[in-house]
């Protein structure tokens, strides 16, 4: 699972793996793998007829990386993928955690108050100073009603008083360009709602619009669905799972850590982030969760 990919390292996001680190876990996936589009992944799980190293590749919400900087290895090592999209922010829109990141790196040095969000004045300076604002800021606003957060986002990008970026997210002609190139477009909702923080009709509403929306993108019904955030029973719960299939999804993927048994909910599916910065931690790894897959099945 991934979200972004970018051109260089950038000390205040190390989670997000650069170009050169994501063709180096790509090329080990080609080379040591099976590699599969999601939906046929969790058709054949569902059969019991899931091959050896079977693996899908995910990013979640659309990010405009996904297009210049991930479409190009995935067309070099042939590999399928999904791209799960929240098309509100689409043509221009940034995310909560964007507007969070952005605005912390480009803060002044010193004391900030953000006694609003509870967590009291903090002083910013170096880089490893702002990578923990950057953490604390994003858990303290998740979970606020969808109003209140993005209101405080405006306010803190008033203080960063300079320009942030709008052009994160992909436009509606990438999110195209990466369909017509063979590559998954899934539906992620239209804003990102804690779906379990919002009321039934909303919850379906979103998933329900994003879901035609990208059928007009792109002309093909979108297969697979991510739940935003994704934390089963804390960011949906299995009413939601029951919207994604009556909406005509055949699979689902949260973010709970882990890999499938043959066993597993379809509309649940679990996943994780590889995190690993050398090609032999990846292939590591990946073998050790698949040999824990099939304990699982023994189980």
């Amino acid at each position: 699972m991934y979200h972004r990919v970018l051109a260089e390292p950038d000390p205040l996001q190390p989670d997000v793996p650069h170009q050169a680190l994501l063709a180096e876990q790509f090329r080990t996936l080609a080379g040591a793998f099976n590699v599969l589009p999601l939906h046929e992944a969790a058709e054949l799980l569902q059969q019991g007829g899931l091959p050896p190293g079977a693996a899908c590749i995910t990013f979640d919400d659309g990010y405009r990386d996904n297009h210049d900087l991930a479409l190009p290895l995935l067309r070099e090592y042939k590999l399928p993928a999904t791209v799960f999209v929240a098309t509100g922010y689409l043509n221009g829109g940034r995310m909560f955690n964007d507007s969070v990141v952005e605005t912390v790196r480009r803060l002044d040095t010193g004391e900030i108050d953000l006694s609003r969000v509870g967590l009291g004045k903090r002083l910013v300076s170096d880089v490893a100073s702002r990578r923990t604002l950057i953490g604390d800021l994003t858990k303290a606003v998740k979970y606020l009603d969808p109003a209140e957060r993005d209101e405080f986002c405006e306010e803190l990008c008033r203080r960063a008083d300079s320009r942030l970026p709008t052009d994160l997210m992909m436009d509606d002609a990438q999110v195209k360009a990466m369909s017509d190139a063979g590559v998954d477009i899934g539906g992620h909702t239209v804003s990102h709602p804690i779906l379990a923080r919002i009321d039934g009709d909303t919850a379906q509403r979103e998933i329900e619009t994003n879901r035609d929306q990208i059928t007009a993108l792109t002309g093909k019904q979108p297969l697979c669905f991510a739940y935003p955030n994704g934390k089963p029973n804390l960011d949906y719960t299995s009413a939601h799972a029951r919207m994604v299939s009556k909406a005509g999804y055949r699979a689902a993927v949260s973010t709970a850590v882990g890999v499938a048994s043959d066993d597993a909910d379809p509309f649940q599916l679990p996943r994780f982030m590889p995190r690993e910065r050398s090609a032999a931690q990846f292939v590591a790894r990946m073998v050790r969760m698949a040999t824990h897959r099939h304990r699982q099945v023994a189980d």
